[in-house]
């Protein structure tokens, strides 16, 4: 069964940005789409997140696509890790590593990178990788998603004028992340 797992980013929800627009459109080529909401800002913390999406990662299989923006492209990274089989497809999106010098988000973001990631198996749950990030993001410099890339094995798919790919950028669409998945 085709499914795909959005995930959005800190003090943010399911109804913003493209995903409303990417779930519409995955939904017209038969996959089953969930994005839930998750804690944020309070009491976002990875062990919170996993607790929202957990309901979900049981359906997760060969077929499956995870797509997560922001703070999300980094929760990405350790929902792969806790997998017992491949998944088809992850896509990042303005994601990062570390401290993005933001108190307001930098405090709310650490649990989710102030850990040891186990990139090998990272990378072996899913069978392809994409990163993406926009050349003038204002959050998130282009050397985070570079470095989150490397340790991918992967390149950043850099979107010019693409800000932080979300709604005030002009992405109420994302077309480069639809074809890759298509």
């Amino acid at each position: 069964m085709k499914n795909a797992l959005i995930i959005h980013g800190a003090y943010g929800n399911p109804n913003e940005n493209w995903i409303p627009w990417l779930k519409t459109e995955l939904e017209k080529i038969d996959y089953e789409v969930v994005n839930p909401t998750f804690p944020t800002p309070e009491n976002q913390n990875l062990e919170s997140w996993f607790d929202a999406v957990s309901p979900y990662l049981e359906k997760l299989n060969s077929e499956s696509v995870l797509i997560g923006h922001s703070i999300g492209a980094v929760f990405l990274l350790s929902v792969l890790e806790k997998l017992n089989e491949p998944v088809k497809t992850t896509i990042f999106a303005s994601g990062f590593l570390n401290d993005l010098g933001n108190d307001d988000f930098d405090k709310i973001n650490r649990s989710f990178y102030e850990k040891d990631f186990d990139w090998q198996k990272i990378k072996q749950n899913s069978q392809n990788v994409f990163v993406f990030h926009g050349d003038n993001d204002p959050y998130v410099p282009l050397s985070e998603s570079e470095n989150l890339a490397k340790n991918l094995g992967t390149n950043v798919k850099v979107i010019e004028n693409g800000g932080h790919l979300n709604k005030s950028a002009g992405f109420d669409k994302f077309s480069e992340l639809l074809e890759v998945i298509i």
